[in-house]
């Protein structure tokens, strides 16, 4: 408490051990500078054998050096937040200002509607007054059955949501609260339980049977929402649908208690063939424009539709941080972390993002801000809508006093007037998508809004609670998880080569620290041309007996062996620390190869070829939330999926049996020639590597090889993989010879 009597709504704390993470981190950093000595002090000379392919080599370290250098902007200066709800509420009480939530889905198949209800449930739930909580469902493929479902759903929230509050339940997610609960405890649960059940199979198993036949009975059809779909042709040409499906201003919108319900309202915007829509980031901007002509809540909340609420105080927590009187006024937005329930004990495919969200994001915190993720995340909305920020400008949250709905307009002209603001031609020569909204032109367009937002001289906070805010569903086979990184990592390579780049556009306007932690993000793709050289070239040379590293005897060999133990004993004291286990350490190692010589690289090509005017925009494309029984079994018993056909694997496949070939033809020469001792004195760095990377590599050899189910690899991918590697080591030892 300061002198003044103030208590702040938050508290910032630095994190314990910078000093001594800063030296060892300093002593890395010597290690580095030595082997970059070691390599320009022993470049051969013009003439010499090997010249261009030290060089190649000296490349790659130059770059892993620079890049570790980055990544200490995510961990030089880390900060934990704390928040004090019970100070928020004391001070404010229900005087709180009103929150719009967004939930965008966009494919019933990819997407199933029951998912999408219990997210839509689940923050209709919160510990918030209704009276001020209002969400919205963007369906960009106009579907009935979602429709449909959302229409169920605003029938059953009349029970649900006092009954959560009744009894504080958490999470307030239906189905994944009913999952939760053993049958053990059933004598121990409230007796409305039983109704809740019932009530919640019943509207499962009538949306469930409507998917299944594809087409709604004629007695669901009278609902006046479905004339919306009298001029509907496809989910690509329609015109807008918007129905307020439950308006909270309204006296007669109650719950079974008799208490006020959100507001809840179903919007597909205007789709035509001959309109670019700008997927999610066009759904975005349509809602920040409905919104605010229906219910203008000063703070906009937005997450996936798989992404429901797992705490239901997460939004006084959000709001602890905009309404502190001294610091709330330079905060944008307040972004939680992505959290999965899915996730299976040691992270097969690394989906939880665990150092990213443990350790890197607190990280930049300390630096202004973290990224903003696209789902999961709090803004002011008129951050969101182009505002700079201003000192002389303090918190003006206007707390408005909701009205009965005896508006000057009903409810049907307000539908109306808003459909307008979601048209395909709305956004014609304005700044939407531009200065005003998400920015267009980006496949992460979360991620280039709010570096733009930060560059207007806003703040960001990171927040994560100790009961996690969000969970979600994470890829559960290989393709997906590197489908969603190549899209990842091409996006954030655009960013760094367009006008909002965080080296040159964000210069001056934000931190260093946060300027470095932007860019460590948007070079994920150019990782792979020295990942993919270190993956290559070293074995190769193993194989002709040819050394690119120190002798064992030599001094220069400490530097090495310090950097790759020290790095890599950090790495697995971080991710255990961070809640993870031995074999999830090594999976994440796995996958970090991966996508360095798969994702990226294709990202990479991609950018570049779109740079040169030789690629069209890249296409968005969902994650699927769903999978089938047989994959999903094999993904809970933590067995590696490769059924699907991707360019990927071929070249995940090839790189790993080229290793393979090098380290049986060394290890054959070895015995054949009895030449182990030398190999151990000349090419001990090179044989750990090669040797490395087959280990890290068996759930691959497994799937070409041994594997009789349908997750192997395809049998044409193994075939081309297997003549690509043994064609490139003979070729390589023709040519040396």
């Amino acid at each position: 408490m300061g002198n003044d009597g103030y208590l702040p709504l938050f508290e910032t704390k630095r994190a314990n051990g910078r000093t001594l993470y800063r030296v060892f981190a300093g002593s890395i950093f010597v290690g580095i500078c030595l082997i970059w000595s070691y390599g320009l002090s022993h470049v051969p000379r013009h003439g010499e054998d090997g010249r261009l392919v030290w060089i190649g080599l000296l490349a790659a370290e130059l770059w892993f050096g620079f890049y570790w250098f980055l990544t200490q902007a995510h961990r030089w200066n880390l900060v934990y937040r704390q928040t004090f709800k019970d100070r928020l509420s004391h001070r404010y009480g229900n005087e709180l200002p009103g929150v719009d939530i967004f939930v965008c889905t966009a494919d019933p198949v990819i997407e199933p509607p029951m998912m999408v209800i219990n997210t839509v449930l689940s923050v209709m739930a919160y510990d918030n007054p209704p009276e001020k909580l209002s969400v919205y469902l963007s369906d960009d493929a106009g579907s009935q059955l979602t429709f449909y479902a959302l229409l169920e759903a605003s029938q059953f929230a009349k029970y649900w949501i006092p009954f959560c509050k009744k009894f504080n339940v958490e999470p307030r997610s239906p189905v994944a609260y009913l999952d939760s609960i053993s049958i053990s405890d059933d004598s121990k649960q409230p007796k409305e339980l039983a109704t809740i059940k019932k009530l919640y199979e019943d509207m499962k198993n009538q949306v469930e049977n409507v998917a299944k036949l594809g087409r709604l009975p004629e007695v669901h059809l009278r609902h006046k929402g479905f004339s919306e779909w009298d001029s509907y042709s496809s989910r690509h040409d329609h015109d807008t649908i918007l129905q307020i499906l439950i308006d909270g201003k309204d006296p007669n919108a109650k719950d079974s208690e008799g208490c006020v319900l959100p507001t809840l309202v179903y919007v597909a915007r205007e789709k035509r063939p001959q309109y670019f829509h700008n997927f999610k980031a066009g759904a975005m901007n349509a809602l920040i424009r409905v919104s605010s002509a229906i219910s203008n809540g000063q703070i906009v909340l937005n997450v996936d539709c798989d992404m429901y609420s797992n705490n239901s105080l997460a939004v006084r927590d959000a709001l602890c941080f905009f309404m502190d009187e001294k610091k709330g006024h330079e905060i944008a937005y307040v972004q939680f972390p992505q959290n999965f329930d899915n996730i299976t004990k040691n992270e097969l495919f690394s989906s939880s993002l665990r150092v990213i969200s443990q350790v890197e994001f607190h990280g930049l915190d300390g630096y202004g801000g973290p990224l903003y993720v696209g789902t999961g995340c709090f803004h002011r909305r008129d951050t969101l809508c182009g505002r700079k920020f201003s000192r002389e400008i303090h918190n003006e949250f206007k707390i408005d006093i909701p009205k009965d709905r005896e508006r000057e307009e009903t409810i049907a002209v307000l539908e109306e007037k808003s459909k307008v603001l979601a048209s395909c031609t709305y956004e014609n020569n304005t700044a939407w998508g531009k200065e005003m909204g998400l920015k267009y032109g980006c496949p992460v367009e979360d991620v280039i809004t709010g570096l733009s937002i930060q560059c207007r001289g806003w703040k960001s906070v990171y927040y994560n609670p100790e009961r996690k805010a969000f969970l979600g569903v994470a890829p559960t086979t290989l393709a997906q998880i590197l489908v969603q990184h190549k899209r990842w990592s091409e996006g954030d390579f655009q960013i760094l080569l367009s006008k909002y780049s965080p080296a040159w556009f964000a210069n001056g306007k934000i931190s260093l620290g946060l300027q470095l932690g932007y860019c460590c993000y948007c070079l994920w793709a150019t990782n792979c041309l020295a990942v993919l050289y270190y993956s290559i070239v070293p074995s190769l040379y193993l194989l002709r007996g040819i050394p690119l590293f120190p002798e064992l005897s030599s001094p220069w060999f400490l530097p090495f062996a310090y950097v790759v133990i020290s790095k890599y004993m950090y790495s697995l004291a971080e991710y255990l620390w961070s809640g993870g286990t031995v074999l999830g350490w090594w999976n994440d190692q796995r996958i970090w190869l991966y996508k360095r010589t798969s994702s990226y690289l294709l990202g990479f090509i991609d950018t570049i070829a779109k740079s040169l005017g030789l690629h069209s925009d890249s296409a968005f494309v969902i994650t699927a939330k769903v999978s089938k029984q047989e994959v999903y079994r094999r993904y809970v018993k933590e067995i590696m999926e490769f059924g699907d056909s991707s360019a990927m694997f071929t070249a995940l496949a090839t790189i790993a049996l080229i290793n393979l070939v090098c380290l049986i033809g060394l290890m054959k020469k070895a015995i054949l020639n009895e030449g182990t001792p030398i190999i151990y004195e000349t090419m001990l760095l090179q044989f750990v590597l090669c040797a490395i990377l087959v280990l890290i590599n068996w759930p691959l050899y497994q799937g070409l090889f041994f594997r009789k189910d349908n997750g192997k690899m395809p049998k044409y991918i193994a075939i081309k993989s297997i003549v690509l590697a043994v064609s490139s080591c003979t070729c390589f030892t023709l040519f040396l010879t």
